[in-house]
Parts: structure tokens; C-alpha cells; sequence
């Protein structure tokens, strides 16, 4: 809307004096961008007016202004999100976890370089965690130069078609270890109370052990144990035996292990994902859903710091090649 802007001028040094309100009217875009990161942070469009530290009458506040900016801003950052390039990185873990948005899930990939430094690479939506979005999500991150030809870790909770994926798209080049903290509660829901205290310290111990041999042995000792008691719970644990040991047969330091035997660095992300998103009373549509969960991705990385025991990631990227090929679980 066109508008009468007056001039100042000091008359003692001759020069005009800018207005500070005009120049930001000139400049919407930070505006938008403010707008953005309080939405994001967790005020609602329609309280947004009650909410920002304005004058009153002031223009752009109104909940359907808030949010037409707000998904201008989103589908900017959605774009940014999907053309960033990953070829300017040595990866070495990759993790991939799922996401619920109403009935359809959003399946994320978080990677870690040689350096443990974490990057957020893509995302895809589906209806079930199978194999072929979990694959479609790593296709797409390849096409924009994401390589394992050196070897990769893939870092899973235990779900059959992100296992599957890993194997269709990266081939030999993949180890596959098993989530240690999905296991462990795998065999606890098979346990009555008391027993689930007693095996859940006695699993915790031998995930402990600094070596190979000494952790295999305790584990075997404890499906023994749990033969006697719960067919299922020694099964369950049987099963996922080798996988869950890959990090030690593969000689790495307990700090890094500590990090990479579990989940965690892909539900962290995930719970930071529920806590920008809660207001979210009605998901619409796969735009709505695809620009949310980029925007929050994006905001989420600005924090994120390198993984613990980093300085011990020149041991595992040693351990890449025929050594991290021959220890992919079967």
C-alpha cells in the first residue's frame, strides 16, 4: 500500500536522518524470518499477535497473516533442505528412524562423518517402516552424493525393512549392528517384574565388557540362564546376538561404542521433532507435513555438536573396508 513517508533532516549537520520503522518496511523478509523461528519455537499462529512485542494496530500479526508467511517460510526452507549436497563430507554411521504424522510416518536418515560431526541427509514419507521407502529414502540421499562404497555403519532399532534397505542400496559396503537398548527391552517384555531387574543388570554388564570374547561369553551364559525361564526371551536375545556385539568385534574404543550401540542419536532428534511440533492439532496434507518437518530439522541441526568419543573415530574408519564388510550380521 503506498504510503506518505515524511523526511528528517538535522538542521545543524545537513544530512537525513533515516526512519527506522520505513526501513524495516522495507525489508519484510526479516520480519518473516522472526516470525518463523517464535513459530517454530512454540507460539501458535493465533496467539501470535498476543504474543510478539509490537505496537498496537501493527500490520502482519493477524493468525492468517502469521501463517501464509509462515508457510512461505517453511516451503523455503523445505527447498534448501532437499537440494543440500553430501559429497562435501567423509560419512561413516548412518542412522534411520521413522516419524509419525498422523497416519503416515516420515522416515528420517541422520549421518555422522569421520570427524563425528552429525548432519541431518533426508527424509521420505511412508505409510509402514518396509524396505522399499526405507530404500527410496537412501536412493534419494545418494543421488545427492551420499557414498558407502568405503564402508558404512548402518545404525538400526531392529526393524526387518530398514535392515533390508541397507542391504538393497549399499550392498556389502554396510555393517548392520542391532540396537542393544531395543534388544535388551525386546527381552524384558517376555520377563515377569522381578525378572526383568535381575537380566536387565546382568545384559547391561555384559554389554560392558571391553572385548569381544569376554562379551560374547556373558551373553551366551545369560540365553542359558533364560532357556530355563522364557523360551521367547532367549530367543529374542539369541537372535540378535552377533549384531549387537558388531562394534566390539570390530575393536572399538567404550565410549564410541557406548554412543553408536544404541538408537539414541536418531531419537533425540526425534523427540526434539515432537516438542516443535505438538500445536499441530491437523495435519493436512504431504506438504504440510514434508515443510514442518524440514523446517524443524533444519532448526534442530543449528545445535547439534559432534558425537561423544569423536577422537576415537579414526579407530572405526581403520576398521572400514574387508574388516566392516565381515561383520555384517546375518
Amino acid at each position: 500500500m503506498p504510503i506518505t513517508v515524511p523526511r528528517v533532516r538535522a538542521v545543524s549537520e545537513r544530512v537525513e536522518i533515516p526512519l527506522a520503522p520505513y526501513a524495516q518496511w522495507l525489508t519484510p523478509r526479516a520480519q518473516d524470518v522472526g516470525r518463523f523461528r517464535r513459530v517454530m519455537a512454540g507460539i501458535a499462529s493465533r496467539e501470535y499477535e498476543d504474543a510478539a512485542e509490537a505496537v498496537p494496530d501493527a500490520f502482519g500479526l493477524a493468525h492468517s497473516s502469521v501463517s501464509r508467511r509462515f508457510i512461505t517460510s517453511s516451503a523455503a526452507a523445505l527447498a534448501r533442505f532437499h537440494a543440500r549436497r553430501h559429497d562435501d563430507r567423509d560419512w561413516l554411521v548412518l542412522l534411520l528412524d521413522a516419524k509419525r504424522f498422523a497416519d503416515d510416518q516420515v522416515v528420517i536418515a541422520r549421518g555422522v562423518t569421520t570427524a563425528g560431526e552429525k548432519r541431518v541427509l533426508g527424509m521420505v514419507q511412508t505409510a509402514t517402516e518396509n524396505q522399499w521407502s526405507c530404500a527410496a529414502c537412501l536412493r534419494e540421499i545418494g543421488e545427492r552424493s551420499f557414498h558407502a562404497s568405503k564402508g558404512l555403519l548402518v545404525v538400526l532399532d531392529g526393524a526387518k525393512g530398514f535392515r533390508a534397505a541397507g542391504r538393497d542400496v549399499f550392498g556389502d559396503a554396510v555393517a548392520v549392528p542391532r540396537c542393544q537398548w531395543h534388544t535388551r527391552e525386546n527381552v524384558m517384555s517376555d520377563l515377569t517384574k522381578p525378572q526383568q531387574v535381575r537380566f536387565r543388570r546382568k545384559l547391561q554388564a555384559a554389554y560392558a565388557q571391553a572385548h569381544y570374547a569376554t562379551a560374547t561369553k556373558a551373553l551366551q551364559r545369560i540365553v542359558q540362564e533364560l532357556v530355563a525361564i522364557n523360551t521367547s526371551a532367549a530367543s529374542s536375545l539369541e537372535e540378535g546376538l552377533e549384531a549387537i556385539l558388531t562394534l566390539h568385534r570390530l575393536g572399538q574404543h567404550a565410549e564410541l561404542r557406548n554412543c553408536l550401540n544404541t538408537t539414541n542419536l536418531i531419537e533425540r532428534v526425534m523427540a526434539q521433532i515432537e516438542r516443535k511440533t505438538p500445536r499441530v492439532d491437523h495435519w493436512r496434507n504431504r506438504e504440510q507435513k514434508h515443510r514442518w518437518c524440514a523446517a524443524s530439522l533444519l532448526q534442530i541441526e543449528r545445535h547439534f555438536r559432534r558425537v561423544r568419543g569423536y577422537k576415537h573415530m579414526p579407530l572405526l574408519q581403520a576398521a572400514r573396508g574387508n574388516k566392516l564388510n565381515n561383520s555384517i550380521a546375518a
